[in-house]
């Protein structure tokens, strides 16, 4: 940790605490710390040992099977989840080594989470932990050596996106861990409207959308309705860009179009992609389920629990044109 053109790069493009740390023998000490970090934690003396930053707090966990500044000295990629039930954490730390005995702690604020339970959902969701998380720290871990090396800005934007990506995992396990979905259900949602704000704000490819007429007005919790949606949307886009093995044209699905309707008293959500078989219908729901490689299988769990947290009704079929139908039923 030397070269301090390096570190400033990396650190300024972090809105996160970043802690930046090299080895001293068999010791990870901290080398630079930045703006947030200071601001959040407080400052931290250069050469300080890394145990003494994890000493700050009573609960220091991490998802390997060492303990975590063993994982920091070994340079492994791994989670560490921070708490003293005060002002400090809880905080949800990755651990990005660069190759060179020097790496990064980066610090997300979880304080806004609910507390994890132990439920049949948790031991369904931790292989989601353990295997995602790690695949998406190892892409981050690259993109800074690469950085640190050239200093060219695509980098960060990979490391952005590897982030925004770890988020969004952390957030759907630990909406799937609640006992119940807290929704507040006092806003009138115009559905047609949520679901253009929801298609707008998913990578959905080269897919499409079709929104019908007289889609309906509801009472309902606006963000969790469109979360619903984004759920959907991406859960066509990734299955429908699978190649429809059983189809003599082999047509890849990434043209796959998205269709959502009024229904007599509800909406659905459809596409004409590769669909679901009959067997499995009753499965997407469950947490940690999905026929895709590299999947969670927690975007359609959450759906279901959304839905049931409205006293709404889902029901999966098939569309008219042999892809995936989603019905809500109020």
């Amino acid at each position: 940790m030397t070269d301090e053109h390096t570190v400033a790069i990396a650190f300024s493009e972090f809105p996160d605490p970043v802690v930046a740390y090299a080895m001293e023998g068999d010791e990870p000490r901290i080398a630079a710390i930045n703006e947030a970090f200071e601001s959040r934690l407080s400052a931290v003396s250069a050469e300080t040992p890394v145990t003494e930053l994890f000493e700050r707090f009573s609960v220091v966990e991490s998802n390997g099977d060492e303990e975590p500044v063993t994982h920091v000295t070994r340079g492994d990629s791994v989670s560490i989840y921070l708490d003293d039930s005060g002002e400090l954490g809880p905080f949800f730390v990755r651990v990005l080594p660069t190759g060179d005995a020097t790496g990064y702690l980066v610090f997300s604020d979880v304080s806004g989470y609910p507390d994890i339970t132990d439920t049949p959902a948790v031991s369904r969701a931790s292989s989601v932990i353990s295997h995602d998380l790690r695949n998406h720290l190892d892409v981050a871990k690259a993109h800074l050596q690469a950085a640190q090396e050239t200093g060219a800005p695509e980098h960060f934007e990979a490391i952005s996106n590897a982030h925004d990506r770890m988020e969004r995992i952390i957030r759907d396990v630990l909406t799937v861990t609640r006992d119940e979905p807290v929704v507040t259900s006092s806003e009138q949602v115009t559905i047609r409207n949520t679901v253009t704000e929801a298609w707008q704000s998913v990578d959905t490819g080269a897919a499409t959308l079709d929104i019908g007429n007289a889609l309906p007005t509801v009472t309902a919790d606006a963000d969790r309705v469109r979360r619903l949606f984004e759920n959907l949307f991406r859960n066509s886009a990734e299955h429908g860009s699978e190649v429809d093995s059983q189809s003599e044209a082999g047509t890849a699905g990434s043209q796959v179009t998205v269709t959502v309707g009024p229904l007599e008293n509800g909406f659905y959500v459809s596409d004409d992609g590769v669909g679901i078989p009959p067997d499995e219908r009753d499965r997407i729901t469950e947490p940690g389920y999905s026929t895709r490689s590299g999947g969670t299988g927690l975007g359609l769990a959450i759906v279901e629990q959304i839905v049931a947290a409205h006293g709404w009704e889902l029901t999966v079929t098939s569309a008219t044109d042999g892809g995936a139908r989603f019905e809500i039923g109020f």
